[in-house]
């Protein structure tokens, strides 16, 4: 008996869907393009809009299910994604969709699985279209559709970056938290479009969709709800700009992911013919820098690819009096754990020093200068940092993470104690392939993902140092505005705009954690 009650749903959906909406709802009016839309005002008005469809220029959805299978499955099940495509550009375009699916989720944990938020949104923002962005920002309650793309993969990119009203995709199955690489069969998808839709109390003004001529299931569906419906051709596509990160509704300031190119079929092939190279360039670099002088090892690595500017370097080379006989203390923005590294091939120093508040065991050990680790204590971190300064040269990153956007975190004020010359360091990093910094991966490879690259590039501008009258603070200045007076200098240097963000913020968002890393 229960086995019929689903059943009797269906059919009286069918009914409700063929037959009563058929005489209700006036036929539709069919248009071309959404760019008239930018005349008119929307903003009592409903939007309907196929993701993959209209909003996103690209034609392929292969780059963002290849971002999932190598962030959240790895190499080898992105390797197989990559051989399958041919076979897959064969299929029809709902085989071929579904065949992917199941390369890149199937037996991925559905509770760990956070490259929908943490990974994704910075490649589908670079493939926004501009022109269909501007209709959006016109509507009223705006509705994003997607037929062929899961659920967890586009929601968290249209809720929090594009502040879309609705998500409807396409949901996976799950069998014991984990994802069988299957979506739900598209009657219910459409239950669920219809039912979300209906609940939305569509009355108000008009209901306008947009979609492209391929997806004639939602062409058909939107034409139950919309009085308009604007068709957007591939032509239409290939005239559109690209959406400014200017422009983005919210800043992009975090993200996650290995991989710092977008994994087009022509890109992926690059990459895994750069691959083996790649190893051995890691491990080649990675010997020079534990192992050979500075005064060698510099032109060695500029060799090899790697690339260091230094930019006044005359503030690096003076010695500022310090009235409390301590060595200089380098305070720099941190884009990846090798800036204190990149700090002393520019001032070709190998005794100086740096302090860590969460670095993998691994990384200690590889470290070629020493490295300290901080406890989270004021007292005693700053008690650290005072004997280290006693010693030496120390450099500090008082972010306490790294951001790779042209953003600084909020800096922690403990430098401002401990020393009263303090000198800025404004570091910023190229790379091509690969990103060296991680917040849910394993940490204890961001080097060796950063020297796998083929042209890692730092750029080191040593500024003026801060005087001892502003550390000393004679005009009533307390350390946090010290410390926001330096974090704005490299800042302007820099170009980056400075938040309050701290390194909890950036790990809540990306991992779900603190971001405290076991000694492993």
């Amino acid at each position: 008996m229960s086995a019929k009650i689903p059943i009797f749903q269906s059919l009286v959906f069918l009914f409700y869907r063929f037959i009563l909406r058929r005489y209700r709802n006036p036929k539709p009016k069919y248009q071309n393009g959404p760019s008239s839309l930018l005349q008119s005002d929307l903003s009592r008005h409903t939007l309907i809009f196929n993701v993959e469809g209209a909003l996103l220029k690209s034609n392929t959805l292969f780059p963002y299910f290849m971002l999932v299978a190598f962030e959240a499955g790895g190499v080898i099940r992105s390797f197989i994604l990559f051989i399958l495509y041919p076979f897959i550009s064969l299929m029809s375009h709902e085989m071929g969709v579904k065949v992917m699916v199941m390369v890149s989720f199937f037996g991925i944990k559905k509770e760990g699985f956070r490259a929908g938020r943490a990974v994704l949104p910075k490649h589908f923002l670079e493939d926004v279209g501009l022109e269909m962005f501007e209709v959006l920002k016109r509507g009223g309650k705006r509705i994003g559709v997607s037929n062929d793309l899961p659920q967890v993969m586009i929601e968290g990119f249209l809720r929090d970056y594009l502040e879309i009203d609705v998500v409807v995709g396409r949901e996976m199955k799950v069998v014991g938290g984990y994802y069988l690489g299957i979506m739900e069969d598209k009657t219910k998808h459409d239950l669920v479009f219809d039912e979300l839709v209906r609940k939305e109390r569509l009355n108000t003004g008009r209901v306008i969709g947009i979609t492209s001529f391929n997806t004639s299931l939602h062409r058909y569906l939107f034409s139950q709800f919309c009085q308009e419906i604007y068709f957007v051709k591939r032509s239409d596509k290939r005239s559109w700009q690209t959406l400014p990160r200017s422009q983005y509704p919210k800043p992009l300031i975090f993200h996650d992911g290995r991989l710092a190119i977008k994994p087009t079929l022509m890109n992926t092939l690059v990459l895994f013919m750069w691959g083996p190279f790649a190893a051995a360039a890691a491990a080649a670099r990675l010997f020079v820098s534990l192992c050979i002088p500075y005064s060698f090892s510099i032109p060695i690595l500029c060799f090899s690819g790697c690339r260091l500017t230094v930019a006044n370097d005359y503030i690096s080379s003076q010695k500022p009096n310090s009235s409390q006989g301590k060595g200089r203390l380098f305070v720099c923005n941190h884009r990846t754990l090798l800036d204190p590294l990149y700090v002393a091939f520019a001032l070709k120093e190998k005794n100086i020093k740096t302090v860590t508040y969460s670095l993998s065991r691994v990384s200690e050990i590889l470290a070629p200068i020493k490295t300290v680790r901080l406890n989270r204590d004021r007292v005693s971190d700053g008690q650290a940092m005072e004997t280290l300064l006693t010693e030496g040269d120390l450099v500090v990153c008082p972010e306490g993470t790294t951001c790779r956007e042209p953003y600084m975190l909020r800096f922690s004020p403990l430098f401002t104690e401990v020393s009263d010359v303090i000198v800025p360091v404004a570091v910023t990093v190229h790379v091509t392939f690969f990103y060296g910094t991680t917040a849910s991966g394993f940490k204890a490879f961001d080097p060796l993902f950063f020297l796998m690259d083929p042209y890692p590039t730092y750029n080191v501008e040593f500024l003026d140092p801060v005087s001892s009258a502003t550390c000393q603070d004679p005009d009533g200045k307390s350390k946090f505005e010290v410390a926001n007076h330096v974090q704005s200098e490299i800042g302007k240097a820099l170009d980056f705009e400075c938040t309050k963000l701290t390194r909890k913020d950036k790990y809540l968002i990306l991992a779900g954690n603190n971001g405290v890393v076991k000694k492993n």
